[in-house]
């Protein structure tokens, strides 16, 4: 192997074309490259939110910056303007953190010279249900009324886990703004199957090294989430080295479940 196959990493190159995630991926790019104001990506913890946001982000063309990708939402509304104000325009505050007033007029004068420059702005936000904690949404909702030659000036993409729809649920004047909605669900055995030969090829296997009923003990130890997947066969493949095994069986991957990993569902 020339790379650790099974790195919980963001690395474009382990990005596995599933059916849900392709999915996902193409409606992403049909908002983005459509400018649209805005879209959902919905999952469990694990299913791979974090590396299709990573994969979109390679796939865009240049006119399609800045890319902001905000992992920690956390923040009051003045605090979370001032931080895309500060993203979106480059241009860093020193200091106290600017009024809301202050750093809107920041964010609008940016998108402007932006589109002047013919690009798109595009914000990810991460975890977006933890927007809720802050009262944030309604911020959210308001940048998305900005319109610059009547069209959107950035896309901003929720990505979040489930709890983020009954959220939405309860905004309809939010929700109706998404232009499209990505909800990720589990691998089947096949995907999971294909998921770890993908991971195992990109990271320069030559030859097989999970046997068959390893692979669907793996699928079903881990319920198709890649997170669990990337874990176990982590470990089997340390396991296995140590113990200067040439291939990995079912045996292997349940004894390593059970006594390092303690999946559950």
């Amino acid at each position: 192997l020339e790379a650790k196959p099974f790195e919980n990493t963001t690395d474009t190159r382990f990005y596995y074309p599933a059916e849900p995630h392709q999915g996902a991926l193409l409606k992403l790019r049909y908002a983005v490259e459509n400018h649209r104001g805005a879209a959902l990506l919905c999952g469990g913890a694990g299913l791979g939110k974090s590396l299709i946001v990573q994969t979109l982000m390679r796939q865009l063309g240049e006119s399609f910056a800045p890319c902001v990708h905000m992992v920690f939402p956390q923040m009051p509304p003045d605090q979370l303007l001032a931080y895309l104000a500060e993203s979106l325009s480059g241009v860093s505050h020193s200091g106290d953190t600017p009024t809301i007033e202050q750093s809107i007029r920041s964010i609008e004068r940016a998108l402007i010279e932006n589109i002047d420059a013919q690009r798109h702005a595009v914000v990810v936000i991460d975890e977006a249900q933890d927007l809720e904690e802050q009262h944030a949404f309604e911020t959210i909702r308001l940048l998305l009324t900005f319109e610059y030659n009547s069209q959107p000036p950035l896309t901003i993409v929720l990505a979040g886990q489930p709890a983020l729809l009954p959220i939405l649920d309860r905004m309809p004047e939010l929700d109706v703004r998404l232009a499209v909605k990505c909800l990720l669900r589990r691998l089947s055995v096949e995907e999971s199957i294909s998921y770890v030969h993908h991971r195992l090829q990109a990271a320069g296997a030559q030859q097989e090294i999970f046997e068959p009923k390893a692979l669907e003990a793996i699928h079903h130890l881990s319920h198709g989430v890649p997170r669990r997947i990337n874990r176990l066969c982590d470990l089997a493949l340390l396991i296995g080295f140590a113990e200067e095994r040439t291939t990995i069986g079912e045996a292997q991957v349940e004894a390593i479940a059970e006594e390092l990993v303690a999946i559950v569902p």
